[in-house]
């Protein structure tokens, strides 16, 4: 579809939470085309992790999106998706890749929301696609375990925070759950919420550095559990490091279901934003070094420092590996 001034924030780019909504909802649809080609239970594909996704090039409004999905892998109960967005310049017909992605989908029951249908298995080219795909559904499985054992932070509000400090620049949203915003199921569409967090983790790097930001990448976003409709979420953000041209947010979604249920509130989606800062020309600019204050400020620190340079080293290997 065309890109509308509506999907634009105040440097003209589009939104990184409108180019994730796009991403979920190909993915959403192919995963559940699959889920249903045979004869079964009916179902609807859910939104359980999106692994990390990079914004190799900025689309401008009145472009065009072009949203390609693939299914590339299935396990008994899960649908690997892989999402490519190409933008079009419809004047002078130039294409460029802006984004690539790989989602996880369970499919739920129709009948029974809580219950995981099994997926119908696809055919692979060669053995050792079915192969690199298990070993891709292992690596995902462990660390969305292991992201869900270290949920347990909240966000508090600092009285006379100082500039550049983790306080200063932290935000949080409010939202109620509506129809629009769910499946057939109802519960909220992982674009949606992703959408959400998007904006949140812009806030938050836009107030740290007063400048304007764009979505550089999104570590893996993990979906610990469903947001029914109904629900109050709290989508939280606080700044956990800055290297010289780039700001690492930790978001996290809390879901409140006061309506006909008793239970507390509990951590839903949780994920890592990168954003750079620009200038109005759109040319990189210095990002200013984050203060840290408690200890558990420097542990998030130095956390988001190994995957800083975990992902430095990456970037390069592959780069030697294409030269």
């Amino acid at each position: 579809r065309i890109m509308r001034p509506d999907d634009a924030n105040i440097a003209g780019n589009v939104h990184g939470g409108t180019i994730l909504k796009m991403i979920e909802e190909a993915g959403a649809i192919i995963s559940t085309r699959h889920c249903n080609s045979q004869a079964g239970e009916p179902c609807v594909a859910a939104l359980a992790r999106v692994e990390r996704t990079d914004f190799l090039s900025p689309m401008c409004i009145g472009e065009v999106a072009n949203v390609s999905a693939e299914i590339t892998y299935t396990s008994r109960h899960s649908v690997e998706v892989q999402v490519n967005v190409m933008s079009e310049n419809i004047l002078t017909g130039a294409k460029k890749v802006t984004n690539k992605a790989t989602l996880w989908y369970v499919p739920l029951s129709l009948k029974n929301v809580n219950k995981v249908v099994e997926v119908p298995p696809i055919q692979y080219a060669r053995k050792e696609q079915e192969d690199e795909g298990k070993k891709r559904y292992e690596e995902q499985k462990l660390d969305r375990l292991e992201t869900k054992q270290r949920n347990g932070d909240v966000i508090l509000p600092v009285i006379n925070p100082e500039p550049h400090t983790v306080g200063y620049s932290q935000s949080s949203l409010i939202h109620l759950v509506g129809p629009s915003d769910c499946t057939l199921l109802g519960f909220v569409h992982g674009g949606v919420t992703m959408k959400l967090m998007d904006e949140v983790a812009g806030i938050v790097a836009a107030r740290h550095c007063k400048t304007n930001i764009v979505t550089a990448s999104v570590d893996a976003i993990n979906f610990h559990e469903k947001i029914k409709k109904g629900c109050v979420i709290t989508v939280s953000g606080r700044m956990t490091f800055t290297s010289n041209k780039s700001m690492e947010i930790e978001v996290f979604v809390d879901a409140d279901p006061f309506v006909d249920e008793p239970r507390e509130r509990y951590r839903a989606v949780s994920a890592f934003f990168t954003y750079v800062s620009l200038s109005k020309e759109g040319k990189p600019l210095p990002v200013p070094q984050l203060l840290t204050e408690t200890e558990d400020e420097k542990r998030r620190f130095e956390e988001g420092k190994g995957r800083y340079l975990q992902t430095k080293a990456k970037r390069q290997a592959q780069m030697q590996q294409q030269a």
